[in-house]
């Protein structure tokens, strides 16, 4: 029997290095992981600050374009709204016109959001987009505590209209031969936009290289908790502070790593709750610091309630650390009984009083929180794995091309 040909596969994204972080670095991980199953040829811009990218992917051929020097890189207005995208489009586009057949299929691996028309739409390539995520809107219960970050994010209102009426975009997905999505809800949101998608499967964005070694046995009966993400209201810190003062244990204490606007009223609201001397603000930290965080700890604390994908449960999961996250958005899809306690989104009060009841209950009971554990160093075993995730890839494409 005849092997079947190694697709030709061109991704698209329009910034990749494994010099960045964010999504340029996932989308390299994705390319590295590919790079030894199909022919992969990889366009993207070439950061200046960035080492070369074919350099960086040997065994890939690479189509660059010199980034845009006059739009400003960094930052969250430039992250939200990529004002280079028009121009990447227009050079994919161009490349296609002349190369189209050195193709079998594409892949726009990145952005992520589902804001962005893709540059893929009306060629006779077959194309994926993937995976996507975001559009999440704020639980209403939870609104009134959320100051928004900047006047730019005030247009993420326009996310929902655009996809029920933007033209471009709406046949970006129509025509794709696949979507990918990081967890359930981008599918039923691309369905509630009315889109009629030719296939559909979710695949989380992230992955990881290795399972961390196993954590040390306690050398105290202290309970370590651990909180790591930006220092924004959506991602569960206060919460989880309410759910502290409501479990009356002086061996818990709380880390939490990551800084942003949040967590000065996090501070407040320690010192408020009388639980400020439980809890520890480390800020933003050396990667190799947070890695030290996760071998030290007892439990994760997430409880992320506009979530869209969840990256960092990977890391606490690759650990080995049980978990306890918010039931919404890509945690709710990540997780599962095996390895986390999932709290429903309520409203605040009731939020952080479940929250409380699931530290209580891994606290009383050792033996459930080990089990956990393990539990979630197999499933990111199972799941997360880069060369798993990359044949899972592969997988699809076939699908598509058969």
């Amino acid at each position: 029997m005849t092997a079947p040909r190694t697709p030709r596969v061109l991704l698209i994204a329009p910034y990749l290095s494994g010099d960045a972080t964010g999504e340029p670095f996932v989308a390299f991980r994705w390319a590295q992981a590919l790079t030894p199953l199909v022919d992969l040829t990889v366009a993207c811009f070439q950061s200046p600050a960035h080492s070369p990218i074919a350099a960086q992917l040997p065994g890939a051929r690479i189509v660059t374009w010199p980034s845009p020097r006059f739009i400003p890189r960094g930052g969250r207005f430039a992250a939200m709204l990529k004002p280079e995208w028009p121009i990447f489009a227009a050079r994919v586009r161009a490349h296609l016109r002349n190369h189209s057949t050195d193709y079998d299929i594409a892949h726009q691996i990145m952005p992520q959001a589902m804001r962005y028309a893709s540059p893929l739409r009306g060629h006779s390539l077959p194309y994926v987009i993937g995976p996507l995520g975001g559009a999440l809107p704020t639980p209403p219960a939870f609104a009134y505590e959320i100051a928004p970050a900047g006047w730019f994010t005030r247009l993420r209102a326009l996310d929902g209209p655009r996809l029920r009426h933007d033209p471009w975009l709406r046949r970006s997905y129509a025509h794709a031969a696949l979507v990918l999505g990081v967890a359930p809800y981008v599918g039923r949101t691309l369905a509630a936009a009315g889109i009629d998608l030719r296939a559909y499967a979710d695949v989380l964005e992230l992955g990881i290289e290795d399972l961390a070694p196993p954590r040390p046995a306690r050398a105290d009966d202290r309970v370590r908790l651990l909180h790591v993400g930006r220092g924004v209201r959506t991602k569960g810190l206060r919460d989880a502070i309410r759910a502290m003062a409501q479990v009356d244990d002086p061996r818990l204490h709380l880390t939490s790593a990551g800084d942003g606007p949040e967590i000065a009223a996090c501070r407040a609201e320690a010192a408020r709750l009388g639980v400020a001397d439980r809890v520890t603000f480390l800020g933003r930290i050396p990667r190799a610091e947070v890695e030290a965080l996760y071998r030290t700890s007892d439990i994760y604390v997430f409880p992320s309630f506009r979530e869209p994908a969840g990256n960092v449960v990977y890391e606490a999961m690759r650990w080995g650390l049980p978990i306890i996250a918010a039931a919404a958005g890509g945690p709710d899809a990540i997780l599962d009984e095996s390895c986390a306690i999932k709290v429903p989104v309520t409203d605040p009060e009731t939020f952080a009083t479940d929250i409380a009841a699931a530290l209580r209950r891994l606290i009383g009971d050792p033996a459930l929180a080990d089990r956990l554990g393990q539990g979630a160093r197999a499933k990111v075993a199972a799941e997360g794995l880069w060369p798993n995730k990359a044949a899972g890839l592969v997988g699809f494409y076939r699908s598509v091309l058969d």
